[in-house]
C-alpha cells in the first residue's frame, strides 16, 4: 500500500504501542506529536479522534484509532511483515489480542487506581477480579512460545506492552513467565527503535 500513513502520538501515552507495531511492519510513516491539553481536545486532532486520546494513526482516507485496532489493522495492511496468522488460524490471536485490550487492561487500570471490584460485584465486571486476570495469562503465555502460538504477532506487540509497563509499575505481579515473556518481546529490534524514537521526542526537562 502507498498511501500516507500518519501517527499522532504523544511519548507519554500508549502511543508507544503503535510505535513499536510501526516499526515492526517497517513501513514509512510521518508522526506529529499532539500535546496534552487543547490541542488534543479541538480542531483539528479532534476530528481525528473525537474523544481527544492519542495514538490514532490515518492512512490515506482511512482513519483507526484503540491501539489493539491499530495494531490489528497494521498487521492487514501489511502483511508481509507476517504480524497476523493466516485467516483459518487466527482463533488464538483474536482471542488473546481482545483479552489484553479488554480483562488485561481493565484489570492493570483498576489496580493502578488503588481501586478493586468486591467479591460480590465481579460477576459484573468484564475481567472478574486481578487474580482471575494474571492465573488465565500466566497459564496462555507458559503453553506457547508466543501468545498465539509459536510466531510472533500484533497480539505479542500489544500484550507484551502491557505486561512490560504492568511489572516497571508493580500493578502486574512479577511471575517468572511474565519477566521472561517480557524480556523476550522486548529484545526485538523493532521495539528498542521505538522507544529510541520516543524517548527522543519525550519534552526537555527544566
Amino acid at each position: 500500500m502507498t498511501d500516507t500513513l500518519t501517527f499522532y502520538t504523544n511519548p507519554m501515552s500508549r502511543g508507544r504501542i503503535v510505535r513499536w507495531m510501526l516499526e515492526e511492519v517497517g513501513t514509512n510513516y510521518e508522526t506529529e506529536i499532539i500535546e496534552y491539553g487543547a490541542a488534543m481536545k479541538s480542531e483539528p486532532y479532534s476530528s481525528i479522534n473525537p474523544m481527544g486520546k492519542v495514538p490514532a494513526i490515518r492512512h490515506g482516507d482511512t482513519v483507526v484509532t484503540e491501539c489493539a485496532a491499530i495494531c490489528a489493522y497494521l498487521a492487514d495492511a501489511f502483511p508481509d511483515a507476517g504480524l497476523a496468522p493466516p485467516l483459518n488460524q487466527r482463533a488464538a490471536y483474536y482471542r488473546w489480542l481482545f483479552f489484553a485490550a479488554g480483562p488485561v487492561e481493565s484489570a492493570v487500570t483498576m489496580k493502578g487506581m488503588g481501586l478493586d471490584v468486591p467479591e460480590d460485584k465481579r460477576r459484573m465486571s468484564g475481567f472478574g477480579s486481578m487474580q482471575a486476570v494474571v492465573d488465565t495469562l500466566e497459564q496462555a503465555i507458559e503453553h506457547s512460545e508466543y501468545i498465539a502460538g509459536h510466531q510472533f504477532s500484533a497480539a505479542d506487540v500489544y500484550l507484551g506492552a502491557q505486561i512490560g509497563w504492568g511489572l516497571q509499575f508493580e500493578t502486574i505481579e512479577p511471575r517468572p513467565v511474565f519477566v521472561e515473556y517480557s524480556k523476550k518481546v522486548m529484545a526485538r529490534p523493532a521495539y528498542k527503535k521505538a522507544q529510541e524514537l520516543d524517548d527522543a521526542a519525550m519534552p526537555a526537562q527544566d
